[in-house]
């Protein structure tokens, strides 16, 4: 693989790990899952990266390929991440540690998070991150009129649940 290619995909992923960081949050439970499921979006982001075109930011894309990677892992292991091991010369990146203190005061909208399924989660997910419905739906590959229906209808639950 092309050195070039191993230092810009290794300078994206930095700047973008709390994307992932923030996938894993909702997808799992304890540290030990958290750092599983980063560790497999990230090898699932390496092997998409030559076919990233730049078409769109490489936030959008990594958004997708972490959100896509983390549903089919829970959907295949019902919440048993199994990871992929992979063959190439990963030059090292700083990695920032997750601190979870920082998401104390979300816990409760977390735990009512964790109910909802996996698709759900993704809107959820996107939506905390401030995409509006168009990204929304770039990202889910959806309608944006469907998106704006369907986050409303979580909301909704989200609201029951935490106010329960």
């Amino acid at each position: 693989m092309n050195e070039n290619l191993e230092l810009e995909f290794v300078k994206e992923l930095e700047k973008n790990q709390n994307i992932i960081h923030k996938v894993c949050r909702i997808y799992t439970n304890n540290l030990d899952e958290h750092n599983d499921l980063f560790q497999e979006i990230s090898i699932q982001l390496w092997k998409a990266y030559k076919t990233f075109k730049g078409e769109s930011k490489f936030s959008t894309w990594a958004y997708k390929v972490s959100l896509n990677t983390a549903i089919s892992l829970f959907r295949k292991s019902s919440k048993n991440i199994n990871t992929t091991s992979v063959d190439f010369a990963f030059i090292q990146f700083k990695y920032d540690e997750y601190n979870e203190e920082e998401e104390v005061k979300l816990k409760k909208m977390y735990q009512a998070i964790h109910q909802l399924n996996d698709i759900d989660k993704a809107f959820v997910f996107l939506y905390l991150e401030d995409k509006n419905y168009t990204e929304i739906a770039e990202t889910l590959g959806l309608n944006e009129g469907n998106v704006r229906v369907k986050m409303n209808r979580i909301k909704t639950r989200l609201s029951k649940i935490v106010n329960s």
